[in-house]
C-alpha cells in the first residue's frame, strides 16, 4: 500500500465526520443562507491567509534529506500568493462587509487551527504540515464545486461572489494528485507517522470551524 493509500484509509472515519457537518450538507443542497455564507468566508480568510507563511516555514524547517520537498513548497507557494484576497473580494460581492474581516479576528476554532499548523512546523516535524494540505484541498476536491453550485442556486450569488471555492474546485483536483506523488516519496517512518497524525488532528479542528460556524448562526437566528 502506497503512504497516500494508507493516508485515504486511516483517516476516512474523520473524513466522513467533518463531511457530515451540518453546515457543509446546507451548503451542499442550497439550504445555507448569506450570513452563514459569509461566516464561512470569514473563518476562510483567517486561516488561509496563512498558507504561504505557514509554507514559508514548513520549507525553512525542512531537513536537507527532504530538499526535494522545499522545492514543491516553493511551487506551493508560487500557486498561492494571493488566494486570501479572492475571499475579501467574495465576501464583498456577497453583501458583507470584506473590511471588517480583513481587520477583524478569527473564532477560536479557527485560531486553533491555526496555531496547530505552527506548532507542528516549529515544534514536531514539518512534514506533518502536510496533514493540513491533504485535508483543505482533499476537502475542496470533494465539495467546492458542488457547494458554489448549491449556494448559486439557493441564494442566486454571482459567479463574482464564489471565486474562491470555483477556484479551488478545479485547482485543487490537480494539487490532490501533485500531493499524491509527493508523499508516496516519504520513505522514513517519523515523516509517515508525522504525516498520518497531522491528518487526523486537522480533521477534527477543520471540522470544529464549520461546527463554531454552525452553531453561531443558529444562535443569532434563533
Amino acid at each position: 500500500m502506497t503512504l497516500f493509500s494508507e493516508l485515504v484509509q486511516t483517516t476516512a472515519a474523520a473524513r466522513q465526520d467533518l463531511l457530515q457537518q451540518p453546515l457543509i450538507q446546507r451548503a451542499l443542497t442550497g439550504e445555507i443562507d448569506r450570513t452563514s455564507y459569509r461566516a464561512f468566508l470569514h473563518e476562510a480568510y483567517h486561516h488561509v491567509r496563512h498558507t504561504v507563511p505557514l509554507l514559508m516555514a514548513c520549507g525553512a524547517r525542512l531537513p536537507d534529506r527532504l530538499d526535494w520537498l522545499r522545492t514543491a513548497v516553493a511551487e506551493y507557494i508560487e500557486e498561492e500568493i494571493g488566494h486570501e484576497r479572492w475571499i475579501l473580494d467574495d465576501i464583498a460581492a456577497a453583501g458583507g462587509d470584506s473590511e471588517a474581516t480583513r481587520t477583524g479576528s478569527p473564532s477560536a476554532a479557527t485560531e486553533l487551527m491555526v496555531a496547530y499548523a505552527y506548532h507542528t512546523i516549529d515544534r514536531g516535524n514539518p512534514v506533518g504540515f502536510f496533514g493540513m494540505v491533504h485535508v483543505l484541498e482533499g476537502t475542496s476536491v470533494a465539495l467546492a464545486d458542488r457547494a458554489a453550485d448549491g449556494l448559486a442556486a439557493g441564494l442566486g450569488l454571482p459567479a463574482a461572489a464564489l471565486r474562491y471555492l470555483r477556484s479551488h474546485g478545479s485547482l485543487d483536483q490537480q494539487h490532490v494528485q501533485f500531493f499524491e506523488d509527493l508523499v508516496n516519496r516519504l520513505t522514513e517512518t517519523g515523516d509517515r507517522h508525522a504525516l498520518l497524525h497531522g491528518a487526523e488532528r486537522f480533521y477534527g479542528l477543520y471540522g470544529a470551524i464549520f461546527a463554531n460556524i454552525n452553531r453561531r448562526c443558529m444562535e443569532q437566528a434563533a
